[in-house]
């Protein structure tokens, strides 16, 4: 009797990355990319109709982003299993995939090899973790917060960037000006912010941001001034 194949649907807004994605799984006798899918919404859609067993997915997409993706497609299809691949190894989009329910967690870094043991891995329940991932997650651990706990909302991209600008000092008017929005809507973005993360000042963003590893916090530096706004 053949070996069931792991059927595995491809979540990422380049194609040349899809594509090459699909050359190498194409060589793997266990694995079936049954489908692809270039920004979140469009996974939705594909997920419902493919039902894969592991959902390959970026973090970084149009239309709706990986996290939100995520939380979504947890809830449409709970058997799935969801491994994150991303450019990104910040704190807070390690700990946000995990807390929503992906089951691994790699950098596009990662070699062939590393890639095929972490969808297989997945797909037998396991957690898989590059060791950016497994730092942070032990970090956490350490610190006491589990991964199970409460998260702070979910932020939009545009307010993930807005949040960033926030925490390197610059003012509404120079966020704007950055983002190409006008200078009320930096301040919109801002008092956003501050509601969805119960936080009432433009120094407690800053030290959320510097916490969550958006923005670093250089050698001998601590977030207690307030830029002008």
């Amino acid at each position: 009797m053949p070996r069931k194949k792991i059927k595995v649907l491809l979540v990422d807004d380049h194609p040349i990355v899809r594509e090459g994605l699909k050359a190498h799984l194409a060589n793997q006798p266990d694995v079936q990319v049954v489908e692809e899918a270039g920004d979140g919404l469009e996974a939705l859609r594909k997920a419902s109709a493919t039902q894969p067993d592991v959902i390959l997915l970026d973090l970084t997409m149009p239309h709706m982003n990986g996290l939100e993706t995520i939380a979504r497609l947890r809830k449409k299809l709970p058997q799935a299993k969801i491994l994150v691949l991303t450019m990104h190894d910040n704190r807070e989009y390690i700990t946000q995939s995990i807390r929503l329910g992906a089951r691994g967690y790699l950098r596009k870094d990662t070699s062939p090899a590393e890639l095929v043991r972490a969808i297989k891995a997945v797909y037998a329940g396991e957690l898989f973790l590059d060791s950016a991932a497994s730092r942070v997650l032990a970090d956490e651990l350490q610190r006491g917060t589990k991964p199970g706990a409460p998260e702070p909302p979910l932020l939009s991209d545009r307010e993930r960037q807005v949040l960033v600008l926030i925490a390197e000092g610059l003012s509404n008017k120079e966020v704007a000006d950055r983002l190409g929005i006008g200078v009320r809507t930096a301040e919109t973005h801002r008092e956003r912010l501050m509601r969805k993360l119960n936080i009432r000042t433009v120094a407690g963003l800053t030290r959320f941001a510097i916490a969550r590893g958006m923005v670093p916090l250089e050698p001998g530096s601590a977030p207690t001034s307030q830029p002008t706004l």
